[in-house]
């Protein structure tokens, strides 16, 4: 057999979770000497990584499973939406295998029995850090799978599973392979970056000769001594977050917390059961900015949810106003199938939703503006994600890829992709800053 009989095409769907799991696949793939199909036409079967946490991102992997069908005939599908087998196959009955999200072994299997391995794996050809989906100069790591919580909007407990965090000394050993080739900002991803080891009772792990808790602080001061940027994504307020504050203000870790809100109404929130009060909230920002000034927040919500009122909602807005968010994200409330809170009463009509989430967005947006203004003038350090011959498009510390802005650099720099580069802030648009850098050598 030739290699050109072992292609596989690959279309991955979904949250950067969902990435995580095609990269490990993909790693495997290649490792057993499969090679990845850039083409439909040029795959002996193709894999589509499925998302299914929202109703327009079923309908996009079915899509997406429908049109593989179409243009290669052989699919298999993985993912989220695996777990709804009956619903894929009602859709697509001729797809050759359905398997559930970060199972990898189940895809393998499936891939083995429709297009066995060629006999010579190339496994040379598998860099240390296995194949990326992302630029090479950012990378996700995944730290656990699955949550604890049961909020009613949400069916990921269904999908994922109940809370499963990875052992520390393996984390940490991903993180080593990964910046060892080149990575220079690495992404801490998980459904609860918080509650990481909580199920493994922050037990001790083997690390360099000494030993790690299974616990965020541990991890964030342990990943800290790399060279390299550490984000932290969805991390929910709990008191221990009060801990990784002094690791940002001392510049260990990124000064920057992603954490998904939802609401600000005490009554929202409960139907959300949601494991936060607002009113604290705004109390430790407050304190946390004291003690990490250049402190970025990022926050997401979801307004139209069942039974919320015009005082449910103002209240949001006043939360806003008053919390200086750095980057919002908002949702319309969207019946998930599967999900507790379809049955709540009081379902909001959707031109409700929609106004309330117009609204919600231009209040923002005048908070953003604010803020984006005030960083003119001041000199930081960004990383470079794009080189245009007319500008470069790069990020500072306050901007997580594909989600926040960009800090714009116009004129033909000679800079490459992972580079860090001083720059002063020169002007700044909706959403994104213009600067130009301060002392480059070309």
């Amino acid at each position: 057999m030739s290699e050109h009989s072992h292609q596989v095409g690959f279309v991955s769907l979904g949250c950067p979770k969902n990435l995580v799991d095609s990269e490990r696949i993909l790693t495997q793939l290649r490792a057993e000497g499969y090679t990845i199909s850039p083409s439909y036409e040029g795959a002996d079967l193709v894999v589509v990584n499925t998302c299914g946490f929202i109703d327009s991102a079923v309908e996009e992997s079915l899509d997406a499973i429908g049109e593989a069908l179409d243009e290669n005939g052989r699919v298999i599908v993985t993912g989220c939406l695996g777990v709804k087998e009956d619903e894929v196959r009602a859709a697509h009955p001729d797809v050759l295998a359905v398997t559930g999200p970060h199972d990898y072994e189940s895809v393998m299997q499936a891939v083995h029995q429709h297009l066995p391995p060629p006999h010579d794996p190339y496994t040379s050809l598998v860099p240390p850090q296995g194949i990326k989906l992302t630029p090479r100069h950012y990378a996700y790591l995944k730290i656990s799978e699955g949550c604890n919580h049961r909020c009613t909007f949400c069916i990921i407990p269904q999908m994922r599973g109940d809370l499963v965090s990875r052992p520390v000394g393996e984390v940490l050993k991903e993180a080593e392979n990964l910046v060892a080739a080149g990575v220079r900002e690495l992404l801490v991803v998980s459904q609860d970056t918080s509650a990481y080891g909580v199920d493994l009772k922050y037990r001790q792990d083997f690390w360099q000769g000494g030993l790690v808790k299974t616990r965020l602080q541990a991890l964030a001061q342990a990943l800290g001594d790399h060279q390299a940027w550490i984000r932290l994504m969805y991390v929910y307020p709990y008191p221990s977050v009060d801990e990784l504050i002094p690791l940002m203000a001392e510049g260990h870790i990124l000064p920057y917390l992603d954490m998904p809100l939802q609401h600000a109404s005490y009554s929202i929130l409960k139907a959300m059961q949601r494991p936060a009060a607002a009113e604290k909230v705004l109390e430790r920002i407050q304190r946390w900015r004291q003690e990490c000034p250049d402190l970025t927040l990022r926050s997401t919500f979801i307004v139209g949810f069942p039974g919320e009122t015009e005082e449910d909602f103002n209240c949001l807005l006043d939360f806003i106003r008053e919390a200086q968010l750095d980057r919002v994200g908002c949702f319309t409330y969207s019946p998930v199938d599967g999900a507790a809170a379809n049955d709540l009463p009081d379902q909001i009509p959707e031109e409700l939703k929609q106004e309330r989430y117009e609204r919600f967005m231009a209040a923002q947006a005048e908070v953003s503006e604010a803020k984006l203004l005030q960083k003119i003038g001041k000199e930081t350090i960004v990383l470079v994600d794009e080189v245009y011959p007319e500008l470069v498009l790069a990020r500072s510390e306050a901007d997580a890829p594909e989600i926040d802005g960009n800090v714009v650099i116009p004129g033909g720099w000679d800079l490459e992709p992972g580079d860090f580069v001083e720059v002063k802030i020169t002007g700044s648009q909706a959403h994104d800053l213009i600067a130009e850098p301060v002392d480059i050598e070309t």
